[in-house]
């Protein structure tokens, strides 16, 4: 890897690395472990609460089609639960359940185990502590994102 002294080319460097990282992240899964697009779904009900099959949609930046069959294999798997709108009975309201609450958990707590094991089989003590000392900087930038 080339350091770039200048903004451009430490951004390009960042996105080379990151990009990567995440997708890896992510791409993992044992067999039986939500797609994706569930996980997505799931985040996306976590964070903002309950929501129609349309909203979701549009948050996720796919066609309602696609959420419904997302949605009812959530449903199969006892992670969401689908009920009458409270303001418009013929709408639908999606939200997570305890069960899809403690999967969300379990799949964030088996990529920081990946990702621990990774960091302490790859790394030296001392690269480990550059790695600490840069994420305050990540995390300064991610917020001006």
């Amino acid at each position: 890897m080339t350091i770039h002294g200048d903004a451009a080319g430490v951004a390009a460097e960042l996105r080379a690395c990151l990009g990567p990282l995440v997708r890896r992240l992510r791409q993992e899964r044992p067999d039986g472990e939500l797609t994706l697009s569930q996980t997505s779904v799931l985040v996306r009900l976590d964070r903002e609460g309950p929501a129609t099959p349309s909203e979701l949609a549009s948050g996720e930046g796919i066609r309602a089609q696609s959420v419904c069959t997302i949605v009812s294999a959530l449903q199969e798997r006892g992670l969401v639960a689908r009920a009458p709108d409270p303001t418009d009975g013929r709408r639908v309201v999606v939200s997570l359940t305890d069960a899809g609450r403690e999967g969300l958990h379990g799949v964030r707590r088996e990529r920081a185990r990946r990702l621990t094991q990774a960091i302490a089989d790859g790394l030296t003590s001392e690269e480990q502590q550059q790695l600490a000392v840069a994420i305050p900087l990540l995390e300064r930038i991610s917020r001006l994102l």
